[in-house]
């Protein structure tokens, strides 16, 4: 109430400092504003501040989109301090070897491309807090996630942890699972993908690099069978298992579990082997060229968006969940990671049951 009287004796004092300027011309011979021309000048500004406020009507899910992207620009912008607190706020697990967190979305582990924040600025402080303040406690990346990823991180406390949980994710002894809304429903409905992954130069307008398939095996000529070629020298073995858990409104809620660690790897074996790119996906979702993901109208629809604004979708892929073997006759270590806020939003939006709990 307070604030409404307030505004409008701010109104009244730009009023009346127009109609005080009004009057000074009145006194050489013309007519001065009167009481009704200033509740006329109020009632104008008025209508103009509503006009402006529903110029440009917004859904319900353009609203959440751009406040997720306000969101990671104010992690990308607080003091890193801030943002190992948040960090801190969000741990999953913690022992004497490792901690896990719940990565954020828009947060890349190291300074890139401009970012302010980083993890990485973040863990010695993050170290001291989880440590009791002590001085000289460090914490270890053990394994990578991409900035538009989410989930699950784990950090070790000293080097020889961080090699050993790294000496296992080689091995494939560290079982992880995601979650990925796919653009498409992968037939058949799960599987394993074994194509190697080699960087390629995509030329054009916008030359870039971008990570892609060296199948081991082509089509023949006649089209009635497959024939192994040579294995190109710079390709690196990827492996990734998945199973479809839902899907309606032509997109799927997969799992995915990646036997290996190449880079991009659940991106490209989704986008190219199976022709099914993530949800948000703006860099695989076109091969030959670096734009916003086109999703088709009953998509769009469901999601209460229009293709124009499909540029602020964020990538919905979450690691939901990672398991590392026991030692020394200690139980499996299990750490789960509930879904960001966006990500539930989306699948309620296209009518794809929320998964049960691990």
């Amino acid at each position: 109430m307070r604030h409404t009287r307030e505004l409008t004796f701010t109104m009244l004092l730009r009023a009346y400092a127009t109609a005080s300027k009004t009057e000074t011309v009145a006194s050489n011979g013309k007519t001065g504003l009167k009481a009704a021309d200033i509740a006329n000048k109020l009632r104008s500004e008025k209508d103009i501040r509503a006009n402006d406020k529903n110029e440009v009507p917004v859904s319900p899910l353009q609203n959440r989109v751009n406040e997720l992207k306000q969101f990671s620009q104010q992690l990308q912008s607080v003091h890193p301090s801030v943002l190992a607190k948040a960090l801190y706020r969000g741990i999953l697990y913690q022992d004497q070897n490792i901690i896990a967190i719940n990565k954020p979305y828009g947060v890349p582990l190291h300074n890139v491309d401009g970012i302010r924040n980083s993890i990485v600025e973040c863990l010695p402080l993050l170290a001291k807090i989880t440590d009791g303040m002590q001085e000289g406690s460090q914490l270890h990346f053990c394994h990578s996630l991409e900035k538009e990823n989410t989930g699950v991180l784990i950090l070790a406390k000293t080097e020889e942890s961080a090699e050993h949980v790294q000496t296992l994710i080689r091995s494939h002894k560290v079982e992880r699972k995601y979650l990925a809304v796919t653009v498409g429903v992968p037939v058949p409905s799960e599987g394993v993908i074994d194509i190697p992954i080699i960087e390629k130069e995509v030329t054009g307008p916008q030359p870039h690099f971008k990570m892609g398939l060296s199948p081991l095996f082509k089509v023949s000529e006649e089209g009635d069978g497959v024939t192994r070629v040579r294995a190109h020298r710079q390709a690196q073995s990827a492996v990734t298992q998945y199973r479809v858990l839902d899907s309606t409104s032509g997109c799927s809620l997969v799992e995915l579990q990646p036997v290996t660690g190449v880079k991009n790897q659940l991106r490209v074996h989704m986008a190219l082997a199976l022709t099914c790119p993530i949800l948000g996906d703006h860099k695989y979702a076109h091969w030959n060229k670096l734009a916003p993901q086109k999703l088709p109208e009953g998509i769009l629809r469901r999601l209460g968006l229009v293709q124009s604004k499909t540029r602020y979708l964020p990538l919905h892929l979450h690691c939901r969940r990672i398991v590392l073997p026991g030692l020394k006759g200690h139980g499996d270590i299990t750490v789960s990671c509930p879904l960001p806020k966006y990500y539930t939003n989306t699948l309620k939006r296209l009518q794809i049951p929320l998964p049960g709990k691990e």
